[in-house]
């Protein structure tokens, strides 16, 4: 689906899209919790999807009630089939590899798109240890399980990703882990692993010591969840609000509702971006107010986004109209996302005119007035194709956004909520 999206002003309201990182670990929770679980307010995208699609897999019964929430029946990991697919979704397989390795079958998982790029290695190094049986394609997709897992002591390595140590944490407190420790070293994007372990103390599961990060401890007592049934709610998304945030700066003004500033999600850390431009922000309980300054008065900003990395996209968007160079930090976090995210925003900014430069771990867009009107493409990346939807709002003409189906990876309703805000949008056979 190729999108034209023409110079905007935006203003109005709208509920904040479902957390895919809230909704996915949900998933795995009710998968491993062997209770009834109740999900209100369920995602809908495609990473949604494929982990209710891996669930199913893994023998939980899922229901859509009249109201519109997910009834989810578990009596924990028994596999229906000899695999299972986890779609495009990076946190899908590397939170779900270690509870399909509880079972003592062997299970194929398997991935699509960008996912069959992405480095697995870590699982060849962890999962021996564990007394899982392990086969991968040199590091890639598909791997190849046999558990069962056994809990153990061991080191793990979280510089490429929190995600593998969601797993773990999970799969240790779904067999009740005594007396064990899984230690982490240069643990990126901490604020995950405490929405990882907010998830579970939501849904009784075991717990562990947390010591500085470094160390997390399933203490040698016996566990028992005497929770029947659990309710959950899925919390309003930041990493995708963070670009109707961020529209509403450059290009009028908008209420997003359904936002916890009290979130354990890494990207609520747009906040802080958006009061060193000096926008108009209101923070309440449960919404954010934005409004833009006057044409050219945004401020530039330094912000290290090495524990929120999905941010660079929607931060990109909002330095390329701030007066002068702003700087983000953590450039490392993004070599193995959808795309290789460093080097497309940097092209496809370009396109509009704006000049981006990588100097080591830190990212500097030099800020204009106007961006262009110009041709870019999403390289199938959701957040890419947002971030030039964002921008083109402040361009001197149109901007068509080549593959913008892209979004429906993590938000698909973003056209549409963009469009109730006041852009302007147009598709070859659709006006929105």
């Amino acid at each position: 689906m190729n999108i034209t999206i023409s110079p905007s002003s935006v203003k109005g309201h709208l509920q904040a899209p479902a957390s895919k990182s809230s909704m996915q670990r949900a998933c795995a929770a009710a998968l491993v919790s062997q209770k009834k679980t109740r999900i209100l307010n369920p995602g809908s995208s495609n990473d949604d999807l494929a982990a209710l699609r891996v669930i199913r897999g893994l023998g939980a019964t899922v229901e859509n009630q009249p109201d519109g929430s997910l009834l989810i029946e578990s009596h924990g990991v028994r596999p229906l089939n000899d695999f299972v697919n986890c779609g495009e979704s990076g946190l899908g397989i590397r939170m779900f590899a270690p509870l399909v390795a509880l079972s003592d079958s062997t299970i194929t998982i398997e991935g699509e798109g960008s996912l069959l790029d992405r480095p697995m290695d870590f699982f060849d190094r962890i999962f021996p240890e564990l007394g899982v049986e392990v086969r991968s394609n040199m590091g890639r997709l598909p791997l190849i399980l046999r558990g069962p897992l056994i809990p153990a002591d061991i080191q793990t390595d979280g510089s490429l990703s929190s995600q593998f140590l969601t797993g773990l944490l999970l799969a240790y407190s779904a067999v009740n882990a005594r007396g064990v420790t899984i230690g982490v070293t240069n643990l990126k994007s901490r604020p995950y692993i405490d929405l990882t372990l907010s998830v579970m103390r939501v849904f009784g599961l075991k717990v562990p010591e947390n010591r500085d990060y470094r160390q997390f401890y399933f203490s040698a007592e016996s566990w028992t969840n005497p929770k029947p049934t659990i309710e959950y709610s899925v919390e309003g998304d930041w990493s995708g609000s963070a670009f109707l945030l961020v529209a509403a700066a450059i290009a009028g003004s908008a209420v997003i509702r359904g936002l916890d500033p009290d979130s354990a999600q890494a990207d609520k850390a747009i906040l802080k971006a958006l009061q060193d431009t000096g926008v108009s922000l209101s923070v309440g309980k449960n919404e954010i107010q934005v409004a833009s300054v006057n044409s050219g008065s945004l401020q530039s900003f330094h912000f290290d986004a090495t524990d929120c990395p999905d941010l660079f996209p929607p931060l990109v968007a909002l330095a390329s109209v701030c007066k002068g160079t702003s700087f983000i930090k953590g450039v490392g976090r993004l070599a193995h996302k959808e795309s290789d995210r460093a080097q497309t925003l940097q092209e496809e900014f370009r396109k509009l005119g704006v000049d981006i430069l990588i100097s080591g771990d830190v990212m500097g867009i030099q800020g204009k007035s106007m961006l262009k009107a110009a041709r870019v493409h999403s390289r199938h990346d959701h957040r890419i194709a947002m971030a030039t939807a964002v921008a083109a709002l402040r361009a001197d003409g149109p901007v068509l956004i080549e593959k913008a189906e892209a979004i429906n990876k993590s938000y698909p309703a973003f056209f549409d909520d963009l469009t109730k805000l006041g852009a302007s949008i147009h598709t070859l056979d659709k006006i929105f």
